[in-house]
């Protein structure tokens, strides 16, 4: 005769099995949630960008990022950096994964998270990051090494730079206003050479290098075992159209997804288009006129004067609402108002009258030729702007556009003289920009005066955050009073978004130039 179960040992072992499936459901979605994207869904799709300057090998290597911001461009989408600016962070975990302090400010530890790996499948090492500290010669390269004794490779997920003295802004010019914390592969440097590595760039960010057709475009692939996420979109292409109505006509008809700086009726053009969105994003990027020759006792540029009246004639308001619209802001400082330090400065001023006057005061009743206005030719619709009301008060001048790389290489080199219209969308902070535009040896600095020198070198070392702040406004409020820059503006880059894009990246990074981060640009669900 068979046995016959209670029916609570039967509701007993059922509940068990629930348990049992429940632990083992869980346990399959840990695995596929820990997986390289293998089961994850897969990128597809293109995004095209038209951009408005030439692109430049020089780019492809972080050795070489200028104090500028249109390196990221590209390395944001080909390379990762142990720390970098991300959404909501101003420098946020990245390839290292945590990082210390000591007690004294003299040294930082990092820590590289497991399992990265660079494009070609090799490791990301702590013997990586070491190296491309030490080939790292771009901005600021000699100021890092000045202050960094050495670095150390504890392991190979372990990098610790000990400094010579504390130095509050390590971090800043580490993480953020340099490309020294940009990661290379050291074997694959060392096998093909610099100039090998510019023409075959291989990185550890959310896309690979495919091709690049100078003048035409650059083309990058997913990279779907980044660490962070796999990339949405499959094929990223950016696109060489420098003339602006070109890249307008581009948008309109579908051959791209978004069109970086389309300014004035262009602008107005683009918002009056059905399916296409106007995108203006405020930038860390300022502008302004530098007065190259203000050392040189022979030129007119020499009298604070002659420079406070260019400054004067220049019609802010209205040559912002010409060119971007009204978004750009008008902060009176080359400083942008978002870095920390930042001191606002008196609102400029457009006073056509007492610039013809300061300019009279200074010898010049009739006016001046003052020589060559350089400018970066995807500005210079802003340069001949500013040259109509520099003409309006009596200084006469020359424009010449050069594009973008030729023009800040010119510019680094000392080669300008008369008037540059510099600029810089760099992150960082105010110490930083002073570093590369006010004192003496700055990479883009053609003088010096020696109290705001002197002043750079104690805020450097200076630990209260009260007297550094202290130091920095008043280095601010000098090159204020000399006249030694006069800003036009903190740019609001204006760009025009087509019907395919969802998520067009412009404005996640904050007062980032550019799209970004690239693994969360999207296509619109179809």
């Amino acid at each position: 005769m068979g046995s016959c179960r209670h029916p609570n040992d039967v509701w007993t072992r059922y509940q068990g099995w629930r348990r049992v499936s429940a632990r083992i459901a869980m346990l399959a979605l840990a695995l596929i949630a820990s997986l390289p994207g293998a089961l994850k869904a897969a990128p597809e799709g293109q995004l095209t960008w038209g951009v408005h300057f030439t692109l430049a090998p020089t780019w492809f290597d972080p050795a070489e990022t200028s104090s500028m911001i249109t390196p990221f461009v590209v390395m944001y989408a080909l390379h990762d950096a142990m720390v970098k600016p991300m959404p909501d962070k101003p420098l946020a975990p990245s390839l290292a994964e945590s990082w210390t302090v000591s007690e004294d400010g003299m040294v930082y530890e990092f820590n590289l998270r497991a399992g990265l790996k660079f494009h070609n499948g090799e490791p990301v090492t702590a013997a990586d990051v070491k190296f491309s500290y030490e080939r790292y010669r771009g901005t600021s390269a000699q100021l890092m090494k000045d202050r960094v004794a050495s670095v150390d490779t504890p392991d190979a997920r372990r990098i610790r730079f000990n400094l010579k003295a504390p130095w509050p802004d390590f971090l800043t010019f580490y993480g953020s206003a340099t490309g020294a914390g940009w990661i290379v592969p050291k074997a694959y440097v060392e096998k093909v050479g610099e100039e090998g590595y510019k023409r075959a760039p291989i990185g550890a960010g959310p896309y690979k290098f495919v091709s690049f057709t100078p003048g035409v475009e650059l083309v990058f692939e997913a990279f779907e075992q980044y660490w962070r996420k796999v990339p949405n979109v499959k094929r990223l292409v950016l696109k060489v159209i420098p003339e602006e109505s070109t890249r307008l006509a581009a948008l309109k008809r579908g051959e791209i997804d978004i069109a970086y700086s389309i300014r004035g009726e262009l602008a107005e053009e683009l918002q009056r288009t059905p399916g296409l969105a106007l995108k203006p994003v405020v930038l860390h990027g300022t502008f302004w006129l530098y007065f190259a020759d203000q050392w040189d006792p022979k030129s007119p540029w020499h009298d604070p004067r002659v420079r406070k009246a260019a400054s004067l004639a220049m019609d802010y308001k209205t040559i912002n609402q010409a060119l971007t619209l009204g978004h750009s802001l008008i902060n009176g400082s080359i400083i942008p108002d978002s870095f920390e330090h930042y001191w606002q400065p008196p609102e400029p001023v457009f006073d056509l009258v007492q610039a013809k006057k300061l300019l009279a005061e200074a010898g010049f009743p009739k006016g001046f030729d003052g020589g060559d206005y350089y400018c970066d030719a995807s500005y210079a619709n802003l340069g001949e702007a500013v040259l109509d009301n520099l003409r309006a008060a009596g200084i006469r001048v020359n424009l010449r556009p050069l594009e973008r790389a030729a023009f800040f290489k010119g510019y680094s080199e000392k080669k300008f003289k008369n008037l540059i219209q510099g600029s810089s969308g760099a992150f960082g902070n105010t110490a930083t920009r002073m570093e590369t535009f006010v004192i003496k040896d700055g990479a883009y600095s053609y003088g010096g005066y020696p109290e705001l020198d002197e002043l750079y070198r104690k805020q450097a070392v200076e630990l209260d955050p009260k007297k550094r702040t202290e130091m920095l406004h008043k280095m601010q409020q000098l090159v204020h009073e000399k006249t030694m820059y006069a800003p036009i503006w903190q740019l609001a880059l204006v760009n025009g978004v087509g019907p395919k894009v969802g998520e067009s990246g412009l404005g996640l990074i904050s007062r980032f130039a550019y799209s970004g981060p690239y693994e969360d640009v999207t296509l619109k669900a179809k």
